[in-house]
């Protein structure tokens, strides 16, 4: 019976310890986020500093616009969208993963098997 009361007890100190901090976890601040966020985007009045380490003009209207979305719910990719939109890819560190650009991210490695072709192909004509 003691040892019953025992396993109880230790469910309920973990049950409790659980939900706590996943609860701290989950609630990222919106003022992180926008940090977060801040920090991959381009000025575009400063020489290649981020939004967040810029105290231009052009920047703290970029943190407010961003800090207002996070507020309506949008998600990081869904902001970065309507930068880019707005201002261009050029406000992105890393730009898009879209059609647009998919050539730029595809090309480094159809280079490298071109080049391996090329190499195999030496070799064996060596042989």
């Amino acid at each position: 019976m003691r040892l019953n009361h025992f396993y109880s007890l230790y469910f309920l100190i973990n049950f409790f310890l659980i939900t706590s901090t996943s609860i701290v976890v989950s609630d990222e601040s919106i003022d992180q986020k926008v940090k977060k966020l801040t920090l991959e985007l381009r000025c575009m009045t400063c020489q290649n500093q981020s939004i967040y380490d810029s105290e231009a003009e052009f920047s703290n209207d970029i943190k407010k616009i961003v800090k207002a979305k996070f507020e309506e719910g949008k998600s990081e990719k869904e902001i970065k969208r309507f930068l880019a939109q707005r201002y261009g890819e050029y406000i992105l560190f890393r730009p898009l993963l879209d059609f647009k650009n998919i050539f730029l991210w595809v090309f480094p490695f159809i280079l490298l098997i071109f080049s391996l072709l090329l190499v195999m192909l030496r070799i064996r004509k060596n042989k």
